[in-house]
């Protein structure tokens, strides 16, 4: 069985929403800036395709791993709503988050400096463990499931969250909607026991924001190949790449932190996504007395689409530390996706 995602459905009320904007769409579902009636508030409704929705198997799996996604309280989780089934669709309610996602920001801005990965992956780990405590597993770890707010001052200049748990790929592959062979998963971002159709746990996340890790700090993710079949065996089979060879002047500790949370097989990865940060902060604190990465952008949602750049250094003068200068929104800078692929 195929899915495809529903048609526009801008300006429609379903389940006491309003329809107002199509913020996203995927493959197997849109994603809309929507007005709840009921509480006169601004929200994300994610609309999964029509078909999913007669398979019971699925509808029954979407239901309670809903549940369990909507009962973890964390400031770095995208808070659920309301899950269900109107109008012959399931959807998700969830907050509407003002920002921009990790994929955007990368896409504009490149490789970030390790300062500002450290404090992104912090995040992400947070509430990574958070949902690890809570036996669920994301499985779609990657850039656009990474929304960045702003924060709160300069000590906090972007407030992370993550957002789509990955039920419906998870669902989509237990309940018979894929075809023999076909993959479910974001290729640059997969690890290896998901490829093998393999139990995972939260190890698997490890891995995935391992690859997320590299490409903030690299521009690209680790593996990445010209065909898709090259690419699930280089996750596979192939060694990590080091970090040190694509960025030189970051610490060589690195490598030897990325390698381990790279690991093909769980049990030589880190134990939890925290602790892969705290190896992260160890290289980084390595770092401090190294050249300076690259000046920092962090997005933040105004109505001005000009930039605001620093005043260049002189010539003669040592390079100065990275640090967060404000981002205007630029014109046409895509909104959160919020998992619109499933």
């Amino acid at each position: 069985m195929t899915t495809a995602a529903p048609t526009d459905l801008t300006g429609h009320r379903l389940a006491g929403y309003r329809l107002d904007e199509m913020v996203g769409r995927g493959g197997m579902a849109v994603v809309y800036r929507a007005e709840d009636l009921r509480l006169g508030r601004t929200v994300a409704v994610k609309l999964l395709a029509p078909d999913l929705a007669r398979n019971d198997v699925f509808r029954e799996r979407f239901a309670r791993e809903s549940k369990i996604a909507a009962a973890i309280d964390h400031p770095h989780i995208v808070p659920v709503y309301e899950a269900g089934e109107a109008d012959g669709l399931l959807f998700i309610a969830m907050r509407y988050v003002r920002g921009r996602d990790l994929r955007a920001l990368l896409d504009r801005e490149g490789p970030l400096s390790l300062r500002q990965t450290v404090r992104i992956t912090t995040q992400v780990a947070s509430a990574l463990d958070a949902a690890h405590a809570h036996e669920l597993v994301h499985r779609d770890v990657k850039p656009g499931n990474v929304l960045v707010a702003e924060g709160t001052d300069s000590d906090h200049p972007e407030h992370v969250y993550l957002t789509d748990f990955g039920l419906t790929k998870k669902s989509l592959s237990l309940s018979g909607l894929t075809t023999v062979g076909q993959f479910v998963g974001t290729l640059d971002y997969v690890a290896p026991e998901q490829i093998n159709g393999k139990p995972v746990d939260g190890r698997c996340d490890v891995y995935s924001l391992a690859c997320v890790v590299y490409e903030m700090l690299s521009g690209d993710p680790p593996y990445r190949r010209d065909d898709d079949l090259a690419q699930l065996w280089a996750h596979l089979n192939d060694e990590p790449p080091r970090i040190s060879e694509q960025r030189p002047q970051l610490p060589a500790a690195l490598d030897a932190v990325l390698v381990k949370a790279l690991a093909k097989t769980p049990d030589e990865r880190y134990e939890s996504c925290l602790a892969f940060v705290g190896a992260l902060r160890g290289a980084e604190h390595v770092a401090a007395l190294a050249v300076p990465s690259p000046t920092e952008m962090v997005p933040q949602v105004v109505e001005s689409a000009a930039v605001e750049s620093a005043a260049a250094a002189p010539a003669a003068a040592p390079p100065a530390p990275a640090r967060d200068l404000p981002l205007r929104e630029p014109p046409g800078w895509a909104r959160p996706v919020y998992g619109a692929d499933g």
